[in-house]
């Protein structure tokens, strides 16, 4: 009886065998032995099936392919797939790692060596040139080693060359920093009052300015030269300063509020498209009116949504319009402040995504609602912001839509993050403002806060205030002009400052190589030369006495040859005079040439009754012939009418007697 172990990596089926590769022992038996179990067993050499029948002489691999290439009439498969070693490949790759943070932190220290020496101003580090270029070759030793030919596929990523340290925010900051557009200036008059409302398309193209004079001007800085004129002007509201214009998302609207209770949307070439209904003012119930009833204080489009603005009322409300129904408003926003009584918004602002509704109001509070939900409760609600009383004037977000900054009517300035109200991120005060339309903008990279102040007494000009956002340190403090700085807008596409200034003028600052178009169109376009008049070539000899064959034609200035040639029919291509006195313009047809005059004269003509000696005479020539032979009416009415008599006539006049005389009037006696 043969052991069990002798039958081990073998399983059996009957008399067909399968080898799993175990060691064949010294005293295994013969091919065809027999079992304690009486079965046969037949097994080969190698891993697989057995084979039926007589036992065949075993092959190696070796004879196996060449017979299979003789067989199929080629030489062989191709080149032998190659064989990976997992765990010596993980070994391999440690130690290269290793090996690679050695080296890169041995250049960091050559490096900083070179630095401080540098700085020193000592001897500079020698390396020798065998080290550098091992340095720099190590590098790649990792790739180079796996490259083969026989080997297929994507190479391994080369190492992170840590001697260049990678450069921080702040650095990006500090350039820009160093690279703001107010080196050079463009001056535009808008008049002799405070510039109070200022705004630019999203193109750039356009610039839209409204004042305390109470008009509203369009600027158009492609079609604008060195005379620099806006080309429209109108007035809103008649008595009422602006107080806000500003361009929808998609350029093609401005909103104009005015101190009026009635905002209005203009095109971008300011016709005027629609004006916002007035509410009630004899209702108590500021939700139950259609519009405000109090004088606006500011207005702002929606971010998103080219259809929808929202304005602010000295009436404590806050409302949402849709230019598809200015005949209502589309929501009510009710301000309460913190003893539930009305407070009235002083600004409003949307945030960037749109979200959130939010206003500033005159008990110095800062109000915040989801734009998603109901205006009922406040999602945001900063009690105390600024000074009770105080009007603040300006209320934007940043462009990350994570902080938001407030410019107070209490000479303050506030950055403020959205994630955690309860107190002011920083403070910058002592700013004084004495208007309440003064407002703060980020900068595009969102890394500069940026307000303006108004004259103080003492003070020569207004000033520009640039505040770095992370450290709030003054990145920049400029002087603008003998006036106060109202309107500020650094648009991040043409990378220029726009200001409205108190003394009727828009400044606008710039950088040639930095900003784009804009006042740099306008700067570089020269006048437009006016035609002089009145001005002689050259001289001329009159000659009053010559022969016309020999007299010249006296010179004329352009103004009189243009007038000669105005009543000239041929040059200035006067158009046809009307024929006769049928037509008012151009070349009219003569009445009757047409169908449709002709009949209508001949209508006339035909109709008309000629009145030849007396009528009663005309109408009676014809009473015989109707007697004699009636035709239509006289039969139908013969048996039931009475005959007819006709008053006699003598010499074409009534007979007297027959003649009845009018009863008189009885008196009335007294």
């Amino acid at each position: 009886m043969l052991p069990n172990k002798m039958n081990r990596g073998k399983i059996s089926f009957g008399k067909i065998g399968l080898s799993l590769g175990v060691a064949k022992p010294t005293d295994e038996p013969a091919v065809g032995t027999t079992s304690d179990s009486g079965e046969d067993h037949i097994t080969s050499t190698h891993s697989g099936f057995g084979s039926f029948g007589k036992n065949q002489p075993e092959k190696n691999d070796k004879d196996d392919k060449d017979e299979m290439s003789f067989t199929m009439g080629f030489s062989g498969f191709g080149k032998k797939a190659r064989d990976f070693d997992v765990d010596k490949l993980v070994e391999e790759t440690r130690k290269s790692a290793l090996d690679r943070n050695r080296e890169n932190i041995e250049k960091m220290k050559l490096q900083s060596e070179l630095d401080l020496s540098a700085g020193d101003d000592c001897k500079s580090v020698n390396v020798p040139a065998s080290e550098k270029s091992a340095l720099s070759s190590q590098s790649l030793t990792h790739s180079e080693s796996d490259k083969e030919e026989d080997f297929i596929g994507p190479l391994p990523p080369p190492s992170i060359d840590f001697s260049t340290p990678v450069e921080e925010s702040d650095d990006e900051s500090d350039s820009e920093e160093n690279q703001l557009p107010v080196t050079h200036e463009l001056v535009l008059e808008h008049g002799t009052k405070a510039v109070s409302g200022l705004a630019v398309d999203p193109s750039g193209t356009r610039l839209v300015s409204g004042g305390l004079d109470y008009d509203v001007r369009y600027w158009d800085f492609q079609g604008m030269d060195q005379s620099k004129e806006a080309f429209r002007s109108f007035c809103p509201a008649d008595g009422y300063p602006v107080n806000v214009v500003e361009y929808s998302c998609t350029g093609d609207k401005v909103l104009v509020v005015a101190g009026s209770s009635q905002a209005k949307v203009y095109d971008r070439d300011g016709i005027e498209l629609f004006e916002c209904v007035r509410g009630d003012m004899y209702l108590h119930d500021m939700a139950k009116t259609k519009g405000h009833i109090a004088g606006l204080t500011c207005g702002t489009w929606h971010p998103k949504d080219k259809e929808e603005f929202l304005t602010s009322a000295r009436d404590g409300t806050c409302r949402l319009w849709h230019t598809s129904r200015p005949e209502c408003q589309k929501s009510v926003i009710k301000a309460r402040a913190s003893n539930g009584l009305k407070t009235v918004p002083t600004t409003c602002a949307f945030s960037r995504d749109g979200l959130l509704v939010a206003c500033a109001c005159d008990d110095g509070s800062i109000q915040m609602w989801d734009h998603r939900k109901n205006f009922v409760n406040v999602t945001i609600n900063i009690k105390s912001a600024h000074t009770r009383g105080s009007d603040t004037s300006g209320l934007t977000f940043a462009y990350d839509n994570k902080g938001f900054a407030t410019r107070g009517g209490d000479d303050t300035l506030k950055l403020w993050d959205i994630r955690n109200t309860k107190q002011e991120v920083h403070t910058a005060q002592e700013l004084f403002n004495r208007f309440g339309m003064t407002n703060c903008v980020f900068s595009p990279s969102d890394q500069i806060l940026v307000t303006g102040t108004s004259l103080n007494k003492g003070e020569s000009s207004g000033k520009l205030l640039m505040y770095n956002r992370n450290t709030w340190d003054i990145v920049r403090e400029l002087e603008v002009g003998p006036s106060h700085i109202i309107r500020i807008i650094w648009h991040p596409r043409l990378n220029q400052f726009m200001l409205g200034c108190g003394d009727g003028k828009i400044r606008l600052l710039y950088e040639p190589k930095i900003s784009h178009n804009g006042a740099i169109l306008v700067a570089g376009k020269h006048k437009k030369r006016s035609k002089q008049a009145e001005v002689v070539v050259s001289q001329q000899i009159i000659t009053p006495h010559a022969l016309p064959m020999f007299r010249e034609e006296r010179h004329k200035s352009t103004r009189k040859l243009e007038e000669r040639d105005r009543k000239d029919p041929v040059k200035s291509r006067q158009p046809d005079l009307p024929v006769g006195k049928a037509g008012s313009g151009g070349r009219v047809s003569a009445g009757g040439s047409t169908l449709s005059s002709y009949i209508i004269r001949n209508m006339g003509l035909r109709n008309k009754v000629r009145e030849e000696g007396d009528p009663r005479e005309a109408l009676l020539k014809y009473a015989k012939a109707a007697e004699e032979n009636p035709y239509w009416v006289t039969p139908a009415y013969a048996r039931n009418q009475p005959k007819t008599i006709f008053q006699e006539q003598q010499d074409g006049k009534i007979k007297e007697d027959q003649t009845e005389e009018p009863v008189p009037k009885k008196i009335k006696s007294e």
